[in-house]
């Protein structure tokens, strides 16, 4: 009797890795003995820098695997450079938004060491979303992220905004969910396979006869799925409320590495599977992309708490985003992929910088708050400067470099219209963000806030900061790479 063949296990190592670690610190957080809070909070600390630890070996691995367009599992689950380079982003961002969560888990009593075990769960999901080369792969990635996410938006317990803001996330998210699925049935039914190749082979074979009707409502619902999971207009409902609602640290992972992900599946699926029916589907995420520009850039104007400007501004970025989508050429997901690194730097340091403002054990949240830091925290205050001008798109920061590779590849593609919206928008969205470096330094002083800052926040402040005032003097770096990873998407 002939041996089963051992299947290839190296391009799943980083997953594998993570999928192992979890047990390990389940266990270890269940068997350390912690001796009341102060015990509780020891453990909590070890097992969030132990998490950190792990998701730094874990991008050492991604790098490790090799840049090469390899399948396993059935051709289920893919790697190439596009999947390493989205996965580096999202395990930078989670361990950053781990690092800058300490201060306020140990004063907030939310310090137990189930939080970091979400946070590495979570970005397990991710990765299998980014290596999903399978409709039904695709799935079980993205349930595994959600299902984490919905128990982190309502971590804080004893706090009913924090409550709402899961069920709230949970309830839409699970209709997203059925969307998804649905197209995805519909899909399966009319083109009778779920795996992309295959799904790619047949709509190339189909040439100009396109896609039957089943197929584009099939697309449809899976748009309408994905849309929900970037947050982008019209299925932008919940976001405001959530960001509003829960933890600030994991508002600041909801922002950053969920967003990543999302946008990078999108990209899998729009290009990879039905990237020959761009015809069919472009027109769909051109009006999402501009009601996301839109709506970021107006809404977002009266907004008085801070955390809810900066869901306003996700959903604005998001639209910049799916520009590049959009164009659906390889210029156009290089301009996505640049963006999503410069987006991942500018957004850390924003949230660290928010998680700085509190006044005694407790978070203030309201723009006013921020009035007179300029005189008592000037290097916060310039910190926040630099953020909330990268945030505008005002060179010669990073944020700058991000809109103009995007607005650069829908000309080259003869989207002018979708250019020109977002140049406008640009301009519209920095007012609020100005709006911001006014209050910090003209507006007078009320009450200060703490000082100083902790040094995780330090350290993380300073880092982004210098990364998005020095990136127009070496871009090669991520310029490069992104170049790459674009184009192993279209090497399929």
């Amino acid at each position: 009797m002939p041996m089963a063949q051992v299947p290839n296990l190296v391009p799943a190592m980083p997953e594998l890795f993570l999928a192992v670690i979890i047990m390990v610190l389940l266990m270890f957080g269940v068997f350390q003995k912690a001796d009341g809070a102060e015990g509780e909070v020891k453990t909590a600390r070890l097992t969030s820098w132990l998490t950190v630890i792990c998701l730094g070996l874990a991008m050492m691995m991604v790098i490790n695997v090799g840049a090469a367009r390899v399948l396993v599992f059935g051709d289920m689950f893919i790697s190439d450079s596009f999947a390493i380079f989205c996965k580096i982003l999202i395990l930078i961002g989670a361990a950053g938004t781990l690092i800058i969560a300490q201060g306020f888990l140990t004063r907030h009593e939310m310090a137990r060491f189930e939080y970091p075990i979400l946070i590495i769960f979570a970005s397990l999901g991710m990765m299998m979303m980014l290596s999903a080369n399978d409709l039904i792969s695709l799935y079980v990635g993205l349930e595994m992220q959600s299902l984490s996410l919905y128990v982190l938006a309502a971590f804080r317990r004893d706090d009913a905004r924090s409550t709402e803001a899961g069920l709230k996330y949970f309830v839409l998210g699970a209709l997203a969910s059925g969307m998804l699925l649905y197209g995805s049935s519909l899909i399966y039914g009319f083109a009778g396979s779920t795996n992309f190749d295959q799904l790619a082979e047949l709509f190339k074979q189909a040439g100009d006869q396109g896609a039957n009707l089943g197929v584009i409502f099939g697309i449809v619902f899976i748009l309408a799925g994905l849309a929900f999971k970037v947050s982008a207009v019209p299925f932008h409902m919940w976001t405001p409320d959530v960001y509003e609602g829960a933890p600030t640290p994991v508002t600041a992972f909801f922002a950053i590495a969920p967003k990543i992900a999302a946008l990078g599946l999108f990209m899998r699926v729009m290009v990879g599977p039905f990237g020959e029916l761009v015809a069919e589907w472009q027109q769909i995420v051109v009006f999402v992309s501009i009601a996301s520009m839109v709506l970021g850039a107006f809404a977002a104007i009266n907004q008085k708490n801070i955390k809810r400007l900066m869901a306003y501004s996700s959903i604005g970025h998001v639209g910049y985003a799916l520009i590049g989508i959009a164009v659906g050429n390889e210029a156009g997901i290089h301009g996505v992929l640049v963006y999503l690194a410069i987006y991942l730097v500018m957004n850390t340091g924003a949230f660290a910088c928010i998680l700085c403002m509190r006044r005694g054990d407790r978070m203030v949240e309201n723009i006013s708050d921020l009035a007179g830091l300029g005189k008592t925290h000037p290097l916060l205050a310039a910190a926040i400067t630099v953020f909330m001008f990268s945030l505008a798109g005002i060179p010669p920061l990073a944020g700058f470099a991000g809109k103009l590779v995007i607005f650069m590849a829908a000309v080259d593609a003869h989207l002018y219209g979708l250019a020109v919206i977002g140049v406008l928008t640009s301009v519209v969205g920095a007012f609020y963000y100005l709006r911001v470096i006014r209050v910090v330094y003209f507006d007078s002083l009320e009450e200060s806030l703490d000082t100083p800052v902790e040094k995780e926040l330090g350290a993380v402040i300073g880092i982004t900061c210098l990364i998005i005032v020095l990136f127009f003097l070496y871009p090669s770096p991520i310029m490069e790479t992104a170049k790459t990873a674009a184009a192993s998407l279209f090497a399929g």
